[in-house]
């Protein structure tokens, strides 16, 4: 029929005329109610043969469009009105004739969706699975080259129409469905997403729990679906031969050979080069896979988290779905740095060391704290966390629980912790317990980094920043000019230091003799900057302060000159000046001369030790107030030079390079200083999921009798069955012993009498040896 399909026209009418007429007899006893166990019909043939003849119509009816073009509504008729009568396997065949239609292009999947879903509903599993996997099998088929945005609004609508009816049933099948294309990344909208949500406020419970469920459980699910593609990636080119890039190959495959080989090698190549490039690909996707949940798409979160949580304060559901519906809450707090007032008290209830679950309880605290939540609203949960974990009598466990549950709170919100409570805390790390030990060392670590003022000295060690402070609630760091543009000033000041540093000393030798003034403070400044930039920072401030000081000091003392000599006039204003300042020159030399003959003796001794004789005349009176000046001078032009960079305001793409690479290099210095440690910021917080399992880190749980026992036999497996010594030197494989082979020997009878004599001599003189070395009291006792 499929060669010649108008020779066969007849006998196609034929099949369809009894298909026909097998459909209208079904529907007569569907109507008259004629039931049995197995369906409405009580013989088999009957609804193999229809089944059989639907199936037949629907492999010929691309071939007969004009005869048959009723026949596919025919099928979903037939299963609308009379499903749940039609016997199993009858039903099947009929949901199989349509899907074939459907893949063939024949019926649009937008036609019968709602068809498909009711199906599931019904209490067949073979059906139910055939049409889920139906499902999902072409709408991803759909999707898979481009996404057909108008025909995906149409399917949402069916299934979003579906999710909120009352029917459990339906209602279910829908939102698996949903979760199912979400997971697959097919359908991975916001609407989506929103959806999936919203079932958390269903009448239903059950609907609410798999929610709920889909929601925390979705980061699991999603790596799950990854490693099984990647195993199946992974197990296709393992079969296949590995090519090894080298350069050997890579010569062969382009000077040696003939033509065509040198076509396969090249090929072979290329192959292994994309294959190279998708591995790479795939890891770097593994590797920077960052945080995605369902709630990420929420449109209102403080809407959803505020109905989710006056549903959890009436609800009557038992404990586990309380603790499922309180994670979901404090991940949508965390997420979207929300602020609900109400959910901190409702948690403090339940913060003790005997309540169930409580490490899963105080995971979900630490996720609802963020930066943005007043510190007063959390306070009375973290007293209650400090009073009821961490104290004398409490357990080692409960000890390390409550110290990692502190450090995780204060790593968000450091404003919580005062001095005397930390110096507190920070005295566990002398604990025996390795568990606890390592909690409070944790802590103290942070707090040298966040706060190094709330230690005690002897616990700072070496911060990085030693005026390091959490900021203010609600303090907020506003960038007013490109970010980074500072380093690009630092670099640029310290090019030009090295500048002007080289050309004082190649300029004039009475310029060296001007650096060679002071080399106290020289060695002073290298102290510094090795021992802290803050203290260098500091002590250059004072040297001005001292140098203004002096230059202030010189100025009343011309003063004083000046109103002795009394012969100042308007007139000449301008020339008095200029004599000032030549009087304020040698006055200044002559006090800087007077006070540092002990720095010129040690100038002396330098340059003698350098192998430079300096004379008297080659001293200058004025070289410590022209090298003042000069450098007075060379910071005033600095800073017109830096105004006017900055008045400018354009930067060239070199000057963004530069900066890059700047940040970069302090990145990395600082990350050498932290050994390791790096404070992440408030985002990398919200998006970062709190374990349970690491708050109870280096605890060591009480194993039961079936653990300790399997331990046992795990370690008795490589050793063989126990047997005694003798036995083992029985079983020998090798030769005779000498005992075995001194019984063997042949010796004379006269030989074998002296040698029994004399073991019986050996024997009595070994027993009276030994009876006389105990015999008795000590001597020395």
């Amino acid at each position: 029929m499929k060669c010649d399909p108008e020779g066969y026209l007849s006998e196609l009418k034929l099949v369809y005329k009894q298909f026909k007429s097998s459909v209208d007899l079904f529907e007569q006893q569907a109507a008259l109610n004629f039931t049995s166990l197995s369906g409405v019909s009580t013989d088999p043939t009957v609804s193999k043969d229809l089944g059989d003849r639907a199936m037949f119509l629907a492999h010929v009816t691309p071939f007969y469009t004009k005869e048959l073009e009723k026949f596919p509504n025919e099928l979903a008729n037939l299963l609308n009105s009379s499903a749940r009568s039609l016997p199993s396997g009858l039903r099947v065949h009929v949901t199989q004739a349509l899907i074939l239609l459907i893949n063939r292009k024949i019926v649009d999947i937008g036609e019968t969706l709602a068809l498909f879903m009711e199906l599931q509903t019904l209490g067949d599993r073979v059906l139910r699975k055939l049409a889920f996997s139906h499902v999902i099998h072409s709408i991803r088929h759909m999707n898979q080259k481009h996404k057909n945005d108008k025909k995906n609004r149409a399917l949402q609508n069916v299934l979003f129409a579906l999710l909120q009816q009352e029917d459990e049933a339906k209602a279910k099948r829908s939102l698996i469905t949903l979760c199912e294309l979400h997971r697959r990344k097919v359908w991975f909208d916001d609407r989506t997403a929103n959806a999936i949500c919203s079932a958390c406020f269903h009448s239903s419970s059950r609907i609410m729990i798999a929610s709920v469920s889909f929601l925390l459980d979705y980061e699991k699910i999603e790596d799950d679906s990854d490693s099984d593609m990647s195993d199946s990636e992974d197990e296709q080119p393992a079969s296949q031969p590995q090519v090894v890039l080298n350069k050997e190959a890579i010569y062969k495959a382009n000077n040696k050979g003939t033509s065509s080989s040198k076509k396969k090698k090249q090929a072979k190549l290329q192959r292994a080069v994309r294959s190279m490039k998708k591995q790479q690909r795939m890891q770097s996707e593994n590797n920077n896979s960052s945080y995605y949940s369902p709630l990420n798409h929420l449109k209102d979160a403080q809407g959803f988290a505020e109905k989710l949580f006056s549903r959890l304060q009436t609800c009557n559901e038992r404990f586990e779905v309380k603790m499922m519906m309180l994670k979901v809450i404090a991940r949508t707090v965390g997420l979207h740095h929300l602020i609900l007032l109400n959910f901190y008290p409702y948690l403090q209830r339940y913060v003790q060391p005997h309540q169930r679950d409580v490490t899963n309880l105080l995971a979900a605290a630490v996720q609802a704290c963020h930066d943005m939540v007043p510190p007063d609203a959390v306070e009375p949960l973290f007293k209650q966390v400090v009073n009821q974990f961490v104290h004398d009598r409490s357990r080692p466990e409960a000890i390390s629980v409550g110290l990692n549950v502190i450090r995780e709170i204060c790593l968000r919100m450091p404003l919580l912790m005062t001095e005397d409570l930390l110096q507190d805390l920070v005295l566990y790390r002398k604990s025996n317990e390795k568990a606890v030990s390592a909690a409070a060392r944790s802590l103290l670590t942070l707090f040298r980094e966040v706060c190094p003022s709330l230690l005690v000295k002897k616990d700072r060690g070496r911060p990085t920043n030693p005026k390091a402070k959490p900021k203010e609630f609600g303090e907020v760091s506003v960038a007013s000019s490109v970010p980074g543009i500072e380093l690009l000033d630092q670099d640029d000041d310290d090019s030009d230091d090295d500048v002007e540093e080289g050309s004082i000393g190649l300029s004039d030798h009475d310029d060296r003799s001007d650096e060679n003034v002071d080399p106290g403070e020289e060695d002073v400044n290298c102290e510094n900057d090795e021992d802290n930039a803050s203290d260098d920072e500091s002590g250059a401030d004072h040297q001005s302060y001292d140098e203004c000081d002096s230059d202030e000091d010189n100025k009343s003392q011309v003063a004083e000159e000046f109103s002795e000599d009394d012969a100042i006039e308007s007139a000449d204003a301008t020339d008095d000046d200029e004599s000032d300042g030549d009087e304020e020159d040698i006055d200044g030399s002559k006090m800087q001369d007077n006070n540092s003959s002990a720095s010129e003796g040690d100038d002396v001794d330098e340059k003698e030790s350098q192998g430079i004789k300096r004379k008297i005349s080659d001293i200058d009176v004025n070289a410590a107030s022209n090298s003042l000046r000069a450098l007075k001078k060379l910071a005033g032009a600095k800073m017109e030079n830096n105004s006017l960079n900055m008045e400018d305001g354009i930067l060239s793409n070199e000057d963004f390079k530069r900066i890059k690479e700047l940040k970069a290099k302090k990145d990395a210095r600082n990350v050498l200083a932290q050994h390791g440690f790096k404070l992440p910021s408030s985002d990398q917080l919200s998006t970062k999921r709190v374990d349970a399992a690491k708050l109870e880190v280096n605890i060591r749980k009480k194993l039961s009798k079936e653990e300790r026992l399997a331990i046992i036999r795990a370690g008795r497996e490589d050793r063989g069955r126990y047997q005694a010594k003798t036995a083992l030197k029985k079983k020998k494989t090798g030769g005779s012993s000498n005992q075995q082979k001194e019984h063997k020997k042949f010796m004379p009878i006269a030989a074998k009498r002296s040698k029994l004599a004399r073991s019986k001599i050996e024997k009595k003189r070994k027993q009276q040896r030994a009876g006389k070395q105990f015999r008795g009291r000590k001597a020395w006792k």
